[in-house]
């Protein structure tokens, strides 16, 4: 149960994240609205409250986020911004999900 939490922590992080840079990124790359910059403010403060929620410790939580950025962030530009990745782009996101998989549930002793 712990993982689904974690996992849904992740994907409700990646929206707030990926959007909040997105948003900025539109305000200021492509002349957008003021106000749709400061939403995007507002929706990375948001995506650090939500990392906060994760149990693991901070190193581990900024670190795995990292591997699944990337392949969300791939997946946002695909479908709202009409990216294309290559086989490269989805091979690499693909080992960083493993290698965030790895940190995050890797079983340990915790004692």
């Amino acid at each position: 149960m712990l993982i689904l939490k974690s996992l849904f922590i992740f994907i409700l992080a990646c929206v707030f994240e990926v959007g909040g840079g997105y948003l900025i990124w539109l305000c200021i790359k492509e002349n957008k609205p003021l106000w749709v910059g400061i939403l995007g403010a507002i929706a990375l403060i948001i995506y650090g409250i939500l990392a906060t929620l994760q149990v693991q410790s901070f190193g581990r939580v900024y670190a795995a986020y990292g591997g699944i950025f990337i392949a969300f962030s791939l997946l946002w530009a695909f479908f709202l911004d009409g990216f294309k990745p290559d086989k490269y782009d989805i091979i690499g996101a693909f080992i960083a999900i493993i290698g965030a998989s790895i940190m995050m549930y890797a079983p340990r002793n915790l004692n």
